[in-house]
């Protein structure tokens, strides 16, 4: 069936209340019918026993001792003794005829069709013999106006029933489901221009509210797809950014002028690096959307080698900007529960940012607790400010502090990564309450699983 559930709801409910209101019309009426068609047969058979009871017999004659009928009203009534008719009414015509052929049988009952009348009849016994009969009979025109009437009256209240039905229907289906209506445009121009927004009526006990529970959480799926699109993109962009920009860098220097064969094979040697790195970069963040989506990884790598290696490899930066750095393992530090190229993509941009912050030093802490890795790096700059304690996480947040002067302009995308990275396994970063000198910044990582204690 085409058309809108309020429509398709109220051709149903007519529909059953048609049928229903048939079978009420119907059942009414023959019921009605059978209980004037009983009253025509009990009242016939009263009156032809009293006809009966005002007949005197004697050796085999009959009298009248009155006239048949009582006097009632309509009331028809024929004497016969031994076939020949004693009394009868003034009616004539095939009527009589009628009643003279009932009486020939004695006993019974039969409808003229013609006269619209019903005709009784009892025989008239005596010593056992029956020796005349009585009829008599009843028009059946003020019942059968009756009944036609009731049936006339039923037809017109049961179409009245059903236009009263489809209204009220259409009316009251069409409040219920506005709201439902309202909810499915507020829903859709939400998914558009603000996926924040949420109809929160609270825990479901009915069909609207489970209905809006379901929107809040398809919403809130959506937005997370969105959100998570929208991060992929600009992480990309900025994880890409630094190694297409030394690939085009190093070609742009190998063909500016004609080099040696062993100088061209070291730019191809780096653009090769370059080229390796963007396929690691391009792994770990189908790594961490997959993370995401619930299938962690099962890798583990040593924390310190991978800080290590990190800081060695960026120690030219970190010369560059005129930092020392330091790196202090407290302990006996175990593995941690994610894969080498994912912990040093979680480290790199946290020591990146102390070190385009730093004043003079960064210090990098390692420390176990409770099976968690806290790697926490320190650097001795302005640090973050009580508004950017949340704020420094969000993608494109850049800091307000002073940079160092040889740091070039990031993205506000490190933190955001190195967040999203340690929690798709896990863990967290964080950033220590300001009260302090300088900034603080935490990676919290899940202990390896498959280390013995």
């Amino acid at each position: 069936m085409n058309g809108t559930i309020r429509q398709r709801l109220t051709v149903s409910v007519v529909a059953v209340t048609a049928v229903m209101l048939t079978l009420l019309v119907l059942g009414f009426n023959f019921s009605l019918r059978s209980s004037l068609d009983a009253d025509v047969n009990r009242l016939l058979e009263a009156r032809a026993q009293a006809a009966l009871e005002s007949v005197n017999t004697e050796d085999g004659k009959v009298e009248v001792n009155e006239t048949a009928d009582g006097g009632a009203e309509n009331a028809l009534a024929w004497v016969y003794a031994n076939g020949v008719v004693v009394e009868h009414p003034q009616v004539g015509g095939k009527l009589d005829a009628v009643a003279a052929a009932l009486a020939a049988k004695g006993e019974g009952q039969v409808d003229d069709s013609d006269g619209d009348t019903r005709l009784y009849a009892l025989p008239i016994v005596e010593k056992g013999v029956r020796i005349g009969t009585v009829v008599s009979g009843l028009s059946l025109e003020p019942y059968e106006r009756t009944a036609d009437r009731a049936a006339i009256a039923s037809v017109v209240l049961a179409l009245i029933m059903i236009v009263l039905t489809s209204i009220t229907t259409r009316l009251v289906v069409g409040r219920a489901l506005k709201p439902v209506a309202t909810m499915t445009e507020e829903a859709a121009n939400w998914s558009e221009h603000d996926l924040d927004r949420r109809f929160n009526e609270g825990t479901p006990n009915d069909e609207l509210t489970r209905l809006a529970a379901t929107f809040d959480s398809m919403l809130d799926r959506l937005a997370f797809m969105v959100r998570h699109e929208r991060n992929f993109s600009a992480e990309l962009s900025h994880e890409l950014r630094t190694p297409l920009s030394a690939i085009s860098a190093e070609a742009e220097i190998a063909l500016g002028k004609e080099r040696g064969s062993s100088e061209y094979r070291e730019s191809l040697q780096r653009i090769s690096e370059r080229s390796d790195e963007l396929t690691r970069i391009l792994e770990t963040l189908l790594d961490v959307s997959r993370s995401e989506g619930g299938a962690m990884a099962a890798e583990s790598v040593e924390a310190g080698s991978v800080i290590n290696a990190t800081v060695d490899g960026m120690m030219p930066l970190a010369e560059s900007y005129g930092i020392e750095v330091g790196v202090k393992v407290t302990g006996q530090v175990q593995s941690v529960q994610v894969g080498p190229e994912t912990f040093r993509r979680i480290f790199a941009p946290v020591f990146e940012n102390a070190l385009t912050y730093a004043h003079a030093r960064v210090t990098i802490q390692v420390v176990r607790s409770s099976r968690i890795v806290e790697v926490t790096v320190s650097d001795d700059g302005p640090g973050f400010g009580p508004e950017e304690v949340e704020v420094a996480f969000e993608p494109g947040q850049r800091g307000s502090a002073e940079r160092n002067a040889a740091a070039p302009t990031g993205t506000g995308l490190g933190l955001a990564l190195a967040r999203r990275l340690a929690r798709a396994n896990g863990g967290d970063v964080t950033i220590a309450l300001p009260g302090g000198a300088g900034g603080s910044v935490t990676i919290s990582l899940p202990e390896s699983l498959d280390q013995n204690f």
